[in-house]
């Protein structure tokens, strides 16, 4: 028999969750034709309190909880750091939750943050969140999504335009006759893989030509450095990109290992520059991603749907920086 849940009951009965548990605690603050509406569909559904009902915050508790993914605290120290300094200035705590990837699914997740009585909820989302964000919707709290864009009334999203700054890296090499461009896919982030292809399509096809230089990596493959050194044997292309640094250094290794030469025979850029991007030899030429102000600006949007302030762009798009350096010859 399927369990019910708090959210069914508060969409049953038409009211908030905060709501629902204000009547299963008890309080008085509960209009008696509300607390009616309430117990008619606990009772309808079946429904029994858990703690995640009888732990839900009744009142302010001034603290936002931060939901990252562990594969992802490397690259976001500073989309943390812009965040804890907004909520600083705004007079607020944040909470962080790392998630190991297959352990816990997103509602087990989001119940976890709940039961530790946040005001609201950010979340680093570098995975498909078209299934989640209809489960974000029920839990009746103010909520940003980081790095993906969401669409919804009740939830605010700040992004990155990786789908643009591909497009445009690939039409200025189309423009110069460059049309072999290899695209290196990252398990690790598919949406932002799927935006890397999409740009590079959207790119060949307003040149008249077909996209075809998208590298799939097979699910198992658990080292990029052996799978390209394998790859470079028998590919070779004018120019590659690839997402994080690790690809990258990897990349220029086992390109060097068969005698590729960078830049000469073959440009390398990284779609999110780090501190190892320039210390190595050659410096690869990067995208910079606005890291802090992805934090910052996503902290701002939550303390203006906390004190239910207007929020003009409930999608907030930021651009990258490209910076040239020494693994590309112009």
């Amino acid at each position: 028999m399927k369990k019910v849940t708090i959210y069914e009951v508060a969409k049953e009965a038409n009211v908030s969750l905060a709501t629902v548990s204000r009547v299963i605690n008890g309080s008085s603050i509960v209009k008696e034709e509300t607390r009616k509406r309430v117990e008619d569909a606990i009772n309808k559904l079946g429904y029994r309190p858990n703690a995640i009902a009888q732990g839900l915050a009744l009142s302010r508790t001034t603290t936002v909880g931060l939901i990252i993914p562990s594969t992802s605290v490397s690259f976001s120290g500073r989309i943390i750091n812009g965040l804890c300094d907004v909520a600083k200035i705004y007079d607020y705590s944040v909470f962080i939750h790392t998630i190991t990837e297959g352990v816990m699914n997103v509602k087990e997740i989001i119940d976890e943050v709940i039961k530790s009585r946040v005001d609201g909820v950010i979340i680093y989302a570098d995975k498909d969140l078209d299934d989640s964000v209809r489960l974000l919707e029920d839990y009746n709290i103010p909520m940003v999504v980081m790095g993906n864009k969401v669409s919804s009334d009740t939830i605010c999203s700040v992004y990155v335009d990786y789908y643009r700054a591909v497009y445009e890296l690939c039409n200025s090499y189309l423009d110069k006759g460059i049309e072999d461009i290899a695209i290196l896919q990252d398990h690790r982030n598919d949406v932002v893989s799927q935006q890397f292809r999409n740009g590079a399509i959207a790119a060949f096809k307003e040149h008249g030509l077909e996209y075809n230089g998208y590298i799939e990596v097979s699910n198992d493959n658990r080292s990029t450095y052996k799978f390209l050194k394998s790859y470079f044997k028998t590919h070779r292309h004018q120019v590659f990109i690839a997402n994080r640094d690790s690809q990258a250094m990897a990349a220029l290794n086992a390109a060097s290992g068969q005698g590729i030469i960078v830049p000469d025979d073959m440009e390398l850029i990284c779609m999110n520059e780090s501190k190892y991007t320039s210390s190595v030899r050659p410096e690869i030429s990067s995208f910079v991603v606005p890291q802090y102000d992805l934090g910052a600006i996503s902290m701002r949007l939550m303390t203006k749907m906390l004190k239910e302030e207007n929020v003009e762009e409930k999608e907030k798009c930021l651009d990258v920086l490209y910076s040239p350096k020494q693994t590309t010859k112009d």
